[in-house]
């Protein structure tokens, strides 16, 4: 279905807006791509999401504002997070 002509700019601000879930708010790692293999090697697309984490955490020039981060399991093990 497409949009009417009338509200493409909303439908631009509203993607302007928009953040990739899959992506680590420290590092900046995101999915990884390529192929799912058969043993007829027919290849399918797949991803690899990383380990996302929904974590509250100190940030700020201070670290005394508590907020809410999409942190990597592997910055959390690095300690580059303040929990």
């Amino acid at each position: 279905m497409r949009p009417h002509p009338g509200n493409k700019k909303i439908l631009i601000d509203q993607l302007q807006e928009i953040t990739v879930a899959a992506t680590c708010d420290v590092c900046g790692k995101g999915p990884g791509f390529g192929h799912n293999v058969s043993h007829s090697q027919r290849k399918t697309k797949r991803r690899w999401n990383p380990n996302i984490q929904r974590v509250r955490a100190l940030v700020g020039d201070a670290g005394v504002t508590p907020k809410r981060l999409n942190v990597c399991t592997s910055c959390l093990k690095a300690g580059k997070v303040t929990r």
